[in-house]
């Protein structure tokens, strides 16, 4: 009895193991067998190891374009002494203001009609009776207003190549979430109105909103930050290397030379009904400095020596806008307002000639002419 059940046992493991060697052979080794990879990315096959674990979660981002860490921008911060202007800027209150001889003295009657007015100024008095401002005409106004006491410094980037994927700079102090979503938990982190600037790797819609990947569980709801997302194809149309890229929808500038990226910036285009139109244009007169005005007293508006002014449909034009302090929504009258720092830059690399496309993926801009007025600003 006990040599039948030696020969017994020594037979099943005989089959086993003839069993075994058939299934290696054919190849259908289950994968519980294979040596597991060592964590890494793994966008193609390694073949003699399974990539698997983290190496999954790896290699999912870095399909995404993100490693751990992060690859950098290859981003750089424009010269500072472009954001610097010669010129001192007081806005008037709305109400018709003379233009008179001297401080304290009678009008030369000349006034500026109740509106949206910005001049500039070369010498301030205070009298003791009342403050009073010289203009460069020579004529002088009495101080009904506020001085703009600082210029907005803000500058986007230079980059040094094409970026590998979109980024983003946010114009809200914002939460970030660990997941897409309203209800979803925060990370504790928050991101800086124009001075965080993000990547964004994916964007998902959830509760009828896009969120933005920012990082491995890091998302941001997609409509509180301007995105700019790299494309050195150019527009249909354009016959060169060189152009200007306007998202009405991200409220983004992006300058393409040689068709690679070299600046982006925020912007703030034309709030309706004062739309900037989406077309393909080019930039027909260059100016450093420029007045802004429309004789429309129901409208009226008066803005002195606008910096860096780059027209391209009618009176739409690319310039600096001093009076602003924020960008990242639709503001002005048509035109496409920039920092003062920035619309340097631009006017610095930009040539009569180049091409300027404005465009909306969202659709919500419209195109019909008509609609479409020969004044901005």
């Amino acid at each position: 009895m006990k040599k039948l059940f030696l020969f017994t046992l020594v037979m099943i493991t005989i089959l086993a193991l003839g069993s075994f060697s058939n299934t290696k052979a054919q190849g259908t080794e289950p994968e519980s067998g294979a040596v597991v990879c060592a964590p890494a990315v793994y966008l193609e096959s390694p073949g003699d190891c399974l990539p698997l674990g983290p190496s999954i979660y790896l290699t999912d981002l870095a399909k995404l374009g993100l490693t751990l860490p992060a690859r950098l921008l290859p981003s750089f911060k424009p010269d500072p002494t472009l954001t610097q202007l010669p010129y001192f800027y007081f806005r008037l209150e709305e109400d018709e203001v003379p233009i008179i001889s001297g401080p304290g003295g009678e009008s030369i009657g000349q006034s500026f009609l109740p509106g949206f007015v910005y001049v500039s100024y070369i010498d301030r008095v205070d009298t003791g009776h009342g403050i009073y401002y010289m203009l460069q005409s020579g004529g002088w106004i009495p101080g009904k207003g506020a001085r703009v006491g600082e210029v907005s410094a803000y500058q986007g980037l230079q980059f040094k190549s094409t970026p590998r994927n979109a980024f983003a700079w946010p114009f809200e102090y914002i939460p970030v979430k660990r997941a897409p979503g309203y209800n979803t938990p925060e990370t504790g982190q928050y991101l800086n109105p124009f001075i965080d600037i993000i990547q964004v790797y994916a964007t998902q819609n959830v509760d009828g909103a896009d969120w933005n990947m920012i990082g491995p569980d890091q998302w941001v709801e997609a409509r509180k930050v301007a995105t700019v997302m790299p494309n050195i194809v150019p527009p249909e149309g354009v016959t060169t290397g060189r152009w200007i890229d306007v998202d009405l929808a991200e409220q983004t500038l992006a300058v393409y030379d040689n068709y690679e990226l070299v600046f982006a910036t925020v912007i703030a285009s034309g709030l309706e009904p004062f739309w900037t139109r989406p077309g393909l244009f080019q930039i027909y007169q260059k100016k450093e400095t420029e007045t802004m005005r429309n004789g429309d007293p129901t409208d009226f508006y008066y803005l002195d020596n606008v910096p860096w002014t780059m027209y391209f449909d009618k009176a739409r034009a690319l310039h600096g806008a001093y009076w602003r302090t924020r960008f990242g929504y639709p503001q002005s009258h048509g035109c496409v307002n920039l920092s003062v720092g920035d619309s340097h830059w631009l006017f610095n690399w930009a040539h009569e000639g180049d091409y300027v496309y404005i465009h909306d993926p969202s659709g919500l801009t419209p195109t019909d002419p008509a609609l479409y007025h020969d004044w901005a600003y």
